[in-house]
């Protein structure tokens, strides 16, 4: 069965607000929102508990095993998105289409409330990702921008939400942000595994200068950082006894348009240049005027 198909959760793993008070504990400070539009970020924001954190990493242990019932309807699937053997990174796209925690995470107001506040208004499923890091050997996410990615879609109004299923350390691969990095120009593709400095051909002086001084983005399993499309960002490889393992949501503002006729991700449906954005695998996940709840978008 698709899950794509249904656009509520399934389960009670995240229960929904009854009520505009219920909604309001979820939202970000005025300062958080600040911080996010200076620099790009906003971090340390839990959004997992203890049984969430522990249903979504058994259903990942099923899904790291390529012959998983559902295989089918991955948009990707790498078990190794690296060449090499010995720097091992696991990477796809889309279990919320076949695992229920997965796909009730969308769903879930502590991500929801957030990501509507810092797009500034109703957000829709973009896709998912999974990251994993095996022990000692986990590959890098090389710097990039996740808006070189998804020019498929226009304009350019994303968001992205990492979120830690492990504790999340400079020792075990944790993500590190170039503060600032998304006031900068849309850069060229220069891989996403292999070679983590790649992106440095491509860089005026300038930028070469602001890339020395990356920030580490430690995280206790649970806690999510939100950000910009075009924030620089990568990860080294793990150098512990233990994985490290993420969830990634990737959305977009209500309004976002298509900007090809092809199919932007497998397994889904066409969606002709210039069209909203919409449909089965783009659901609406979050409608602030739904919940009579008001707050600041910028």
């Amino acid at each position: 069965m698709d899950l794509a198909l249904t656009h509520h959760p399934i389960s009670d793993l995240f229960p929904q607000p009854a009520s505009p008070e219920e909604w309001e504990k979820y939202k970000l400070s005025d300062e958080q929102v600040q911080f996010f539009h200076e620099h790009g970020y906003v971090s340390g924001i839990r959004i997992l508990d203890e049984q969430q954190l522990e249903t979504l990493r058994e259903e990942l242990s099923g899904l790291v095993q390529p012959d998983h019932e559902g295989s089918e309807l991955w948009y990707e699937y790498h078990t190794n998105e690296s060449v090499d053997p010995n720097s091992v990174l696991f990477h796809a796209l889309g279990a919320w289409r076949i695992r229920q925690g997965f796909h009730d995470i969308l769903w879930n107001p502590a991500f929801t409330v957030p990501a509507s506040q810092l797009l500034g208004g109703t957000v829709r499923m973009w896709h998912d990702q999974l990251f994993c890091k095996p022990a000692k050997h986990g590959g890098v996410v090389a710097w990039h921008q996740d808006y070189s990615y998804w020019t498929a879609t226009e304009p350019m109004a994303h968001l992205t939400c990492w979120v830690g299923l492990d504790e999340s350390t400079q020792e075990n691969g944790c993500l590190h942000y170039i503060p600032g990095s998304h006031r900068w120009e849309l850069l060229p593709i220069t891989g996403l595994a292999g070679d983590m400095e790649s992106i440095r051909e491509v860089l005026s002086p300038e930028q070469v200068e602001e890339f020395q001084k990356p920030v580490a983005i430690e995280l206790q399993a649970g806690e999510c950082t939100f950000h910009h499309p075009l924030m620089v960002h990568g990860s080294f490889e793990n150098k512990t006894d233990g994985p490290r393992r993420a969830t990634v949501i990737n959305v977009f503002k209500d309004g976002t348009r298509s900007a090809q006729d092809k199919m932007i991700l497998d397994n889904t449906e066409a969606i002709p240049a210039g069209q909203k954005m919409e449909g089965a695998y783009f659901p609406i996940l979050f409608d602030p005027e739904n919940t009579q709840l008001c707050f600041k978008t910028d």
